[in-house]
């Protein structure tokens, strides 16, 4: 198994604005490599698959290629919405994008998947949206109903590639296909270490489309960048993951939302904290509050003792080259009423019962590892084929 880990550069600033690679140089996303591009989309019918990190530079991708004159006919809208950010798992309705009048269409409403009738003209589809890296974040799952829309009509598809926050390695179970969902769909680990780009190229080349089809798929790559790179997001990737120390420790403790506790929904610090009234007072706490981006998070107005991972990056925490599974135990342990730690949703997340049966049996972080390490074995020869950097 092949594992990656880059130069950190720690920051106490809240924002995420410093993007750097080892080489000194600054990573360019493939949008804003139009020049590469252009003669793809010259003349044709274009469909856009964005949301607001679709940027080239200080201009959204949409704006950018209506400014040279792309015929583009139509958005569309993964989880979270277009240019603005809804709540985890609110559906987005169709309508028009107030600032350019072009169609709207939702992948997170009525369907996951363009239509032949939403698709109806369209030459070229264009995916531009950040990823951060885990097989739980859904826009790896709109990519995936995307290339199989275009697989079936026959339509191309061009991938903008974006750097991974979280490029630098993969870790985690390999997800049981007999839990697939629009949180996991393909038989990868939690943490898959590759760009959009890359994985698009080996759902494609993996025949992991229905029926094994084929997607014409042309990706352009990023430049000045490298699975060592130090990237940090201009533009926060979803509603609940604010700053880079989110972003780091999102495939960790991702797991608590199959839990009966919180993750800071409705606080200023989502994704950074865990907790439940009933946990133990150790001398943290916080209350969850409607907010935008989380009206009704879990444990509304309920004074939450647990633990603050705020400070993750400066304690050195994280970015760690694994995932963190001493947080999920700790917080099993410490849950006074095993039978309601875990939700439903708990073995869907997980890819899987095998997890939440480890640590129910008791098993340590690393006996759980060292259950992982097969299937990160075989994960690492298919990876290997598809790295672009």
């Amino acid at each position: 198994m092949k594992s990656y880990l880059r130069l950190v550069l720690l920051t106490t600033l809240p924002l995420l604005i410093f993007t750097i690679n080892i080489s000194g140089k600054t990573p360019v996303p493939g949008a804003s490599r139009i020049e590469l591009y252009r003669e793809i989309i010259e003349g044709k019918a274009v469909a856009i698959v964005a949301n607001q990190t679709s940027m080239t530079g200080q201009t959204h991708l949409v704006d950018n290629l209506l400014n040279i004159g792309t015929d583009v006919r139509v958005i569309f809208a993964p989880e979270h919405g277009f240019r603005d950010l809804a709540d985890a798992g609110e559906k987005i309705s169709d309508g028009k994008d107030p600032v350019t009048g072009i169609i709207l269409t939702s992948l997170y409403g009525t369907h996951f998947k363009p239509t032949a009738s939403d698709l109806d003209g369209i030459e070229v589809v264009i995916f531009d949206i950040q990823d951060v890296g885990a097989r739980f974040y859904t826009y790896i799952s709109t990519l995936h109903y995307v290339m199989e829309a275009c697989a079936e009509n026959k339509i191309k598809l061009l991938v903008l590639d974006r750097p991974n926050p979280n490029g630098f390695y993969f870790d985690g179970n390999i997800l049981d296909t007999a839990y697939s969902s629009f949180v996991g769909l393909h038989p990868v680990p939690i943490v898959h270490g590759m760009t959009i780009g890359e994985y698009a190229g080996m759902v494609n080349g993996e025949g992991w489309l229905k029926g094994g089809l084929k997607c014409d798929l042309s990706v352009i790559k990023c430049n000045n960048y490298d699975h060592m790179t130090n990237y940090e997001l201009p533009v926060k990737p979803s509603p609940n993951l604010p700053n880079q120390n989110s972003v780091y420790l999102y495939p960790s403790i991702c797991f608590f939302e199959g839990t009966n506790l919180s993750l800071g929904r409705g606080t200023a610090f989502p994704f950074q904290v865990f907790g439940s009234p009933e946990l133990p007072d150790r001398g943290f706490s916080f209350t969850p509050e409607s907010v935008p981006g989380a009206k009704n998070p879990p444990l509304l107005g309920k004074k939450c003792f647990g633990t603050d991972l705020r400070n993750a990056m400066n304690q050195k925490t994280v970015p760690k080259p694994n995932i963190n599974l001493d947080w999920i135990i700790e917080a099993y342990t410490d849950f006074p009423r095993k039978d309601k730690f875990f939700t439903s949703y708990f073995d869907v997340l997980a890819g899987g019962p095998g997890l939440r049966e480890q640590i129910i049996k008791g098993m340590t972080a690393i006996q759980i590892r060292d259950s992982w390490k097969e299937g990160l074995d075989k994960f690492a020869a298919i990876r290997e084929k598809y790295l672009l950097y």
